[in-house]
């Protein structure tokens, strides 16, 4: 068995200077300790960041042609935020090293020259710095992702019709996002609590708004503040603050109408709020009982409401088969990963989970909880991909070729 490689040697080192010979020397003195790749001046090394990075540490000398050692670690911040960045310099004057530290956030300022040794250990503390600085990102992110799920969770259970419309609207913008190849984590959590603002609209309203029912004066003004409520509610959250303005105009039209009406249009609206406005419209016409292909032509026919790229990513999207199974399910069965077919309500018609909205552990603990008194149908049915339908094998299959926004 080959011996295993140190943490060291796989988190990857960049080197800078303008003298090959420096360069060379690092690596014949250092390669054994560490993987460290060189470039030659500012710019080879900015291209290898962006190209082959990320790079756990990176060392530059301050005075090179073309792109010093400042504006280079400046920009390097710019493309690999968790990258540390050291400074090497044979000029060690006081406003070279304020430069260094406020303009390129240099983590440890080191003058020529510079023993391997000494080196050696501050490459060492750059590799510590940097796994800190990795394990604290992964460590909010993983809170942060938990404590998005068990808000949404909580409040599907306070409002179903809300969360089950914001499942909806969020499947629909998973899909819009790969059709515009945007990798945006934002826009999809905004279309998770687009709906938070509904918990205080009566549900009777509620209904008809979703089912793009004419609303009265009163019951329209309650609709309309919904998406203000949601971005109060949501502001003060840390790393939300983009989400919340994407929720605050979801409900804006592209030429500046809709709410609240502010003037903002066009380019000026957040990207997320023109897309999550397309996905909200277009389950809204999908739930009159409108075929896809008729729900394409009224919303190309309400000019200045839409982004119209985002209406040419829906019409690709809307082209792709969902091959999906149409399969009924035990409550004590239902697995993640399968979405509602039906709405679910108990005996007295009150709404415990909604058509389209998907399965997770709450979800079934809720369900469990209601079923032995409350009168709900124990087998109920769900949407499954086909793919993951022959690990469940079962006699009540109803195969059937989905597209997105069919019911």
């Amino acid at each position: 068995m080959p011996p295993r490689r140190s943490t060291a040697m796989t988190e990857r080192i960049l080197c800078v200077d303008d003298d090959p010979n420096i360069l060379q020397g690092f690596q014949r003195a250092l390669r054994r300790q560490f993987h460290i790749d060189i470039a030659l001046g500012g710019e080879q090394a900015l291209q290898a960041v962006i190209s082959d990075g990320p790079y756990a540490v990176v060392v530059s000398d301050m005075r090179m042609p073309g792109m010093n050692g400042v504006e280079l670690l400046k920009r390097i911040r710019e493309h690999s935020q968790d990258t540390v960045r050291i400074m090497l310099t044979g000029n060690a004057d006081q406003h070279t090293a304020l430069e260094a530290v406020n303009e390129g956030h240099i983590f440890r300022f080191m003058t020529k020259p510079c023993p391997p040794e000494t080196f050696a250990k501050a490459l060492t503390a750059g590799l510590a710095q940097y796994r800190l600085i990795r394990a604290e990102r992964d460590l909010l992110s993983k809170t942060f992702g938990a404590c998005v799920k068990v808000l949404t969770d909580v409040l599907s259970a306070v409002n179903p019709a809300a969360f089950g419309k914001a499942a909806r609207v969020r499947q629909l913008v998973r899909q819009l996002c790969k059709q515009l190849d945007l990798n945006d984590w934002q826009i999809e959590v905004a279309a998770m609590l687009s709906q938070v603002g509904c918990v205080g609209i009566p549900a009777e309203v509620l209904a008809k708004a979703y089912e793009g029912k004419k609303l009265t004066v009163h019951e329209q003004n309650l609709f309309d503040a919904y998406p203000r409520a949601s971005h109060q509610l949501i502001a003060n959250i840390p790393r939300l603050d983009v989400v919340a303005d994407i929720i605050a105009y979801q409900q804006q039209h592209y030429d500046g109408g809709g709410f609240p009406g502010d003037g903002k249009q066009g380019d000026q609206l957040p990207f997320g709020s023109r897309v999550l406005k397309v996905a909200f419209d277009y389950d809204t016409l999908v739930s009159t009982g409108m075929i896809k292909e008729l729900v394409m032509a009224e919303m190309n026919d309400r000019p200045g409401r839409y982004d119209p790229a985002i209406l040419i990513a829906l019409s690709k999207v809307l082209e792709i088969t969902n091959l999906q199974v149409v399969r009924q399910m035990g409550i004590s069965e239902l697995v993640d990963g399968v979405t509602l077919a039906d709405d679910i309500r108990t005996a007295n018609g009150t709404l415990l989970c909604a058509k389209g909205q998907e399965i997770t552990r709450a979800t079934r603990f809720r369900l469990r909880n209601y079923l032995p008194n409350s009168g709900i149908q124990s087998v109920i049915r769900v949407f499954m991909p086909l793919e993951m339908a022959s690990r469940f094998p079962q006699q009540h299959d109803e195969p059937a070729s989905v597209r997105m926004g069919e019911p």
